[in-house]
């Protein structure tokens, strides 16, 4: 027994395919009218002659009471036997509503069938049995009742396989979809709109080559059909993103008011970055709908894209003042183009309206970071002390911007004390054990340094910057080579992509006397990340493996973009006096 999941979703189906007098929906535009011949008159209903015994009346009676009561076993059984019995279409009616309403899909699919044996000019009952089927997995006796339901609305064709296309494309089995819709289409070649539901359905199916050559079809026999330039956009978006610009860029020079087509267009240009081009197709949406909050928002956004400030904040005030639901993220970048033009009060302002969101907590931390800014270190402490945090992550990122305001007010002690507070709340967090340690091993705390590493490596053994920090500590100490090495090669083999790690297995290689190795793997290092402590390694290799002047070169020119680096001078200093 097959039971339907959404009543609602059924009710959508059955209502899909209705009469010529139904306006369609957008995304269900009109057909072109078919010359067709004069549909015929529905064959009204014949009434059977049955006496309305005391038996019915008790059965009918028993029937509504059941259904109103939640009884629908009973009310479903009662109602079908009063349709057998009377041939009433009618009661034939209410036996296929109750049957559809009980969620059993084979019993109201025999309910429909009987309601059509007594009632076969009924176009609502062929189509709900038609959705019914379809929905059940029967494509075959679906196929042959819409099909005789296109054949006699020539009128409505394209609108009906518009529908059509919304009712299949649900169906699990891709292929079996397209092939039906396929065989449903074949008839009407003349009809854009059928074209376009193949497309669509190939789509699905991965059958992109057939889709665009069906949307195309679509195209030649309707040009202003905006779904099929669409969908014939959406299917070049890939392999040829220019040429899919192109075509919503042709469809509306000459279809100018298709504001979903621009919207996509807008969109796409974005995507590719052209950031100008997109951002004056969403003006151009916008003039045509002032009082769009959203779509000031989105040009906003652009505007910071192209670092076109003071455009991104009058249409983030637009924005703001045409009542953007989610004023929130609003204020949250007007805060941070309040930094960009140096105006903190400004920028506090903004954060402080930050109420809820996905910025709130980045706001939080913000205001500490301008309170500090602005030498309220103590304030921004008792700010970032009092801020409400939703996980322990939050939680250890306060701990870690409290303990790097102190770090750089040159209280080394205080930070690692607030640091070490938190480990007592939450003793094994990966992050802080590593910042702490990491700041103890910097104040010479080397055996709580270590200590830490080593509870990081036992609790989270895929945590490679641990392996790597207590293996170059070691490194720089120049003790403990071989445990060093095999600290830093397990981190590179769990982070191997790590340009810092890389220069520890290197900077391990020339401790260990393996130049050759150590030269490769510190030109690698170099090569992803130009940083001046890597420099400095790579230039002491090049030149004690005989590479002088490409180790003087190298030191030079880094220094003149890193003057003040105190590893980098010492090389210098050592190598080229």
């Amino acid at each position: 027994m097959i039971h339907m999941k959404s009543i609602n979703c059924i009710i959508v189906c059955c209502l899909l395919l209705t009469g010529c007098a139904q306006t369609p929906v957008r995304t269900v535009p009109e057909a072109v009218p078919q010359p067709v011949e004069t549909p015929k008159p529905p064959v009204e209903a014949v009434l059977p002659a049955v006496e309305l015994s005391d038996d019915l009346l008790y059965e009918f009676l028993l029937t509504e009471i059941a259904s109103q009561r939640g009884h629908n076993a009973l009310a479903v059984e009662s109602s079908a036997d009063l349709a057998q019995k009377t041939r009433d279409p009618r009661l034939a009616r209410r036996a296929a509503q109750l049957a559809f309403e009980s969620g059993d899909m084979n019993r109201a699919i025999d309910s429909f069938k009987l309601w059509l044996e007594v009632e076969p000019g009924s176009q609502l009952g062929q189509r709900m049995l038609a959705s019914l089927l379809l929905r059940g997995g029967k494509l075959d006796e679906a196929q042959q009742v819409f099909s005789k339901l296109l054949e006699d609305d020539k009128a409505n064709l394209g609108t009906d396989f518009m529908q059509l296309y919304q009712m299949s494309a649900p169906y699990p089995d891709k292929q079996a979809s397209l092939n039906w819709l396929r065989e449903l289409a074949n008839p009407y070649p003349q009809v854009a709109e059928a074209h376009w539901a193949v497309a669509q359905l190939a789509l699905q199916a991965g059958s992109d080559p057939l889709a665009l050559t069906e949307v195309r079809k679509a195209r030649s026999l309707r040009p202003d059909l905006d779904l099929a330039a669409s969908l014939e956009a959406q299917l070049l978006q890939k392999s040829e993103p220019q040429q899919s610009l192109e075509t919503l860029r042709r469809y509306l020079e000459d279809y100018p008011e298709a504001q979903e087509i621009r919207l996509q267009y807008a969109r796409l240009l974005l995507e590719q970055k052209q950031l100008e081009l997109s951002r004056a197709q969403f003006q151009r949406i916008a003039s045509a709908s002032p009082d769009n909050a959203e779509l000031a928002f989105a040009i906003a956004l652009i505007s910071l894209q192209l670092n076109d400030l003071p455009g991104a904040e009058a249409q983030l005030l637009e924005s703001l003042a045409k009542g953007k639901k989610d004023q929130d993220t609003v204020h949250y970048f007007l805060a941070q183009l309040a930094e960009a033009k140096e105006n903190p009060q400004e920028a506090l302002a903004h954060y402080r309206l930050v109420a809820g969101g996905d910025h709130l907590f980045g706001s939080h931390l913000r205001i500490a970071f301008l309170l500090n800014k602005l030498g309220k270190l103590d304030e921004a402490r008792e700010y970032l002390q009092q801020s409400s945090a939703e996980n322990n992550q939050q939680r250890v990122q306060l701990l870690l911007v409290e303990a790097q305001m102190l770090r750089e007010a040159k209280r080394q002690q205080e930070a690692l004390e607030v640091l070490q507070q938190g480990l007592v709340k939450l003793p094994n967090h990966p992050d802080l054990l590593y910042e702490t340690g990491m700041l103890a091993d910097r104040l010479g705390k080397t055996e709580l340094f270590e200590q830490l590493m080593r509870r990081i490596i036992q609790n989270n053994p895929d945590y490679a910057q641990a392996y790597n920090a207590l293996g170059y500590s070691f490194l720089e100490r120049n003790e403990r080579i071989p445990e060093a090495l095999t600290l830093v090669e397990k981190a590179l083999q769990l982070a191997p992509e790590d340009a810092a790690i890389m220069d520890s297995v290197g900077w391990g290689y020339y401790r260990s006397d393996r130049l050759d190795e150590s030269l490769k793997l510190l030109r690698r290092a170099f090569k992803s990340n130009q940083d001046p402590e890597i420099a400095a390694h790579l230039g002491e290799v090049l030149w004690l493996h005989g590479e002088h002047e490409e180790a003087r070169q190298l030191l030079q020119e880094t220094l003149k973009t890193h003057s003040g680096n105190v590893q980098l001078l010492q090389i210098i200093k050592k190598y080229l006096p």
